[in-house]
């Protein structure tokens, strides 16, 4: 059985990077992708022994609900847990090895043989980072999701994406098939080897888990949540999406690292919540409903105004 993370290792885990991905103007939808070094794929951060054991849990109590693959992914599936073993090894040398036979993770003493891993290539990468692990495959009907590990969900069920075109993995998001849809397929099907894209995703909820595979489309008003307790019952959430491609197989790799920030602590000062509260004023009524930030909305506004150099009290 693994072990806990090693405390020689523990006080060299960086604190958990705090992302503000707001943009001012008008809402807008779009991809946002900007280049990262092989160096910054992943994030490593002090609450990497909290979520790995709590990946595993998961992976042992829930294993059809965050772990799915289709029998084409299998070449795909071995190449993302070479891959993302590679990069830990030469990025993270003190807690990864990897020789191209063993490959092993000292933070939590475990072992493998990728030839022969348990339960599958791709759910043991998922072990080594926080990040949850999708594969995407093109196809005749454009680029289809094959493979995952979700053990972070934000509101959605593997089950019902798995095998799916992305356009149809996405239908339900406002805005996309006619905003956004031609454009990440055209990604897809494009993405350079060699090269780490990346972009920020944020939303604002009332629950702090990371696993949450339900919850999207809530609309009634929660008279619980008011402009004085917001900021404590309130949490951002911002995924850290990144996309490769991997070389052999030809498949993208998409990895989707959850933070889920109690807004108290990611809205500290004057500049941020009226960034945030500017986004938030910007959404379209569907999005916001998407989002499920429509039941506290005016309380959110009002606790973020309440923190700005200027205050409106229109939302």
């Amino acid at each position: 059985m693994p072990g806990p993370v090693s405390e020689a290792h523990l006080h060299d885990l960086s604190p958990e990077a705090v992302h503000l991905p707001f943009e001012p103007g008008p809402y807008r939808m779009a991809m946002g992708l900007v280049s990262v070094p092989e160096s910054a794929w992943f994030e490593l951060d002090c609450r990497y022994p909290a979520e790995i054991a709590e990946r595993r849990r998961l992976l042992r109590e829930r294993p059809a609900e965050v772990f799915a693959a289709l029998p084409i992914s299998d070449l795909a599936r071995r190449e993302a847990l070479i891959a993302v073993a590679g990069n830990l090894s030469q990025y993270h040398p003190a807690w990864f090895g990897w020789d191209g036979a063993q490959l092993q993770n000292r933070l939590t003493s475990e072992t493998w043989n990728p030839a022969e891993v348990s339960p599958d290539p791709l759910a043991v990468a998922g072990l080594l980072v926080q990040e949850d692990l999708c594969l995407i495959q093109n196809s005749d009907d454009g680029p289809v999701f094959s493979a995952g590990i979700l053990c972070f969900p934000s509101r959605w069920r593997l089950q019902e994406k798995i095998g799916r075109p992305l356009l149809a993995v996405h239908g339900s998001v406002p805005f996309y098939a006619e905003r956004l849809g031609a454009a990440v397929d055209r990604f897809m099907r494009n993405v350079k080897e060699g090269h780490v894209a990346c972009r920020l995703n944020w939303s604002v909820l009332d629950d702090s888990a990371l696993f949450q595979p339900t919850g999207k489309w809530q609309s009634a008003e929660n008279p619980d949540i008011t402009p004085d307790n917001a900021g404590e019952r309130l949490h951002l959430r911002v995924e850290r999406q990144t996309l490769r491609r991997l070389p052999e197989s030809k498949a993208v790799l998409f990895g989707i690292r959850v933070h889920s920030y109690p807004l108290n602590i990611a809205v500290k000062a004057p500049a941020v919540a009226e960034a945030l509260a500017a986004a938030v004023r910007a959404l379209p009524t569907e999005m916001s409903h998407y989002k499920s930030i429509t039941p506290f909305r005016a309380a959110l506004v009002s606790w973020l105004d309440a923190r700005t150099c200027t205050k409106s009290s229109s939302f």
